[in-house]
């Protein structure tokens, strides 16, 4: 099912998206803080800074929403807080390579959803590109991935992460075509920071203790890869196809790989130069218009 035009192309959003989102898992490794402090953080603070654009802006808006909106804001929300405690969590146990591989199977799950779920149409062409592109996404972590020990777990964790952040997308392309974006990131965003801080007073997570170069860290994870990358996509997502906008976000195991060389010193191999390129190919051939589309 199209969605409505936008003045911008949507390709430079979910470009930005990707360079944001690609420095999350930098930010996280070099925070050295629990994982699910991380996550509540992030959403919180990105929460925090839409919110303040409703209040101001778009209050009109959050009269008008139905108990079906608030139940898929809270589904929404609840697949995002599992992302985030997920993912991040494997970054402690597993490479960045490999956590972010398995976490961007999420356009294969989109894909198969999609069609049911939102009235997307996954095309023949789209189908080869995000066919390719998990290809490339095989071929850079297909090295890296352990059969046994914490990598295991971490890689577990991951895929896992990858699930939740394809029903996040699926649940993000409904709530779009009706809500803003200040909106529907605000209480997505604001849900998910719920969730974390309640798993945190389960899992009785530290608070305290952290240098304030720490902090600094968690604060760019929530201002950066949240408030940008993931806002980018969500604005997206009220304009394209959520089968695309999950296939965009395959392009970010490239830049963080790149990033985990040059800081952590984790070497990408040829491996990660061929996969590179066949996710570069797939972005291309799903993304790239014909003649007949706009």
């Amino acid at each position: 099912m199209p969605g409505p035009k936008s003045l911008i192309h949507p390709g430079w959003i979910l470009g930005l998206g990707v360079a944001a989102v690609s420095l999350g898992a930098i930010f996280a490794r070099l925070a050295e803080a629990p994982a699910l402090l991380i996550a509540a953080c992030r959403s919180t603070i990105a929460a925090a800074a839409l919110g303040a654009v409703v209040v101001l802006w778009r209050r009109h808006e959050l009269a008008k929403l139905d108990r079906h909106t608030w139940l898929t804001l809270a589904f929404a929300g609840a697949l995002l807080a599992l992302h985030f405690a997920t993912w991040i969590s494997s970054l402690d146990k597993t490479t960045v390579a490999s956590s972010l591989v398995l976490v961007n199977t999420a356009p294969f799950w989109v894909a198969l959803a999609a069609p049911r779920l939102t009235g997307d149409v996954v095309t023949l062409r789209m189908a080869i590109g995000i066919g390719i592109g998990l290809l490339g996404s095989i071929v850079i972590g297909a090295g890296d991935f352990q059969a046994e020990g914490e990598a295991f777990w971490g890689d577990v964790l991951a895929l896992i992460g990858g699930i939740a952040a394809a029903g996040y997308v699926l649940a993000g392309r409904r709530l779009r075509r009706t809500l803003s974006l200040p909106v529907y990131g605000a209480l997505c965003y604001g849900i998910a920071g719920v969730m974390l801080w309640g798993a945190m007073l389960v899992a009785g997570t530290p608070v305290t203790g952290l240098l304030p170069s720490q902090w600094g860290w968690i604060v760019l994870v929530g201002l950066v890869p949240q408030l940008i990358g993931h806002s980018s996509y969500n604005w997206a997502l009220g304009y394209v196809a959520a089968p695309l906008v999950s296939l965009s976000l395959i392009g970010e195991p490239i830049v963080a790989s790149l990033l985990a060389w040059w800081i952590f010193d984790e070497r990408p191999s040829l491996a990660v130069a061929i996969g590179g390129a066949a996710i570069l190919a797939g972005i291309v051939v799903s993304a790239w218009p014909t003649p007949e589309e706009p």
